[in-house]
């Protein structure tokens, strides 16, 4: 017996089903003749007010669409204001603030690190053209270069730069490849 009064008692909203059973119930016959005619006379009433709130909120957005043409605003600024207004407002929460102090911390360790990278890798190149065995490698190309522009009939003995021997090379490996590919592989291997 409680748990029917309980029920009874409840103040929550009904719900999809609750709604349903009262909507099949069939009240008219619980009322008297009196009561029904003010629920009527009622329900007209009720009907009228809705009927007249939507003239008055019809009437009310016609005269609002109608300042807003006579300000200049469409709905496309008012887009833009809406959005300008939300982005601004998502740039100042917390979360984003945070997240773009990360990301600007992350990117500038990145910047770092690759800076880093090409540095040594500078450096590296650089260690590597003053080693010995790059120093030993230059000096036989150089050697080779002049042989080569002796035998094809070069004037120039200068040694040069590295950069300068090796568009010689290319230039006197074009020309002894015209006189002959074999000819110019056995003088290479000198």
């Amino acid at each position: 017996m409680e748990a029917q009064a309980q029920g009874l008692l409840e103040t929550e909203p009904l719900q999809g089903r609750d709604e349903d059973v009262v909507a099949s119930a069939d009240f008219s016959s619980m009322l008297s003749e009196e009561e029904k005619q003010e629920l009527k006379a009622e329900l007209v009433q009720l009907e009228d007010e809705i009927t007249t709130l939507r003239q008055v909120l019809s009437a009310k957005e016609r005269h609002l669409v109608e300042i807003k043409q006579k300000l200049g605003m469409n709905l496309m600024n008012e887009l833009k204001q809406n959005f300008s207004k939300s982005w601004h407002d998502m740039q100042t929460t917390t979360a984003y603030k945070k997240t773009h102090e990360t990301l600007s911390h992350a990117g500038q360790k990145a910047t770092a690190a690759f800076s880093n990278v090409g540095t040594a890798i500078s450096k590296k190149f650089g260690d590597m053209r003053n080693s010995p065995t790059f120093k030993s490698f230059e000096e036989r190309v150089e050697t080779t270069v002049t042989s080569l522009k002796t035998k094809v009939g070069g004037t120039n003995h200068s040694g040069g730069s590295f950069e300068e021997v090796l568009s010689s090379t290319a230039h006197a490996s074009a020309q002894s490849s015209a006189s002959g590919p074999r000819r110019a592989e056995e003088e290479l291997q000198c």
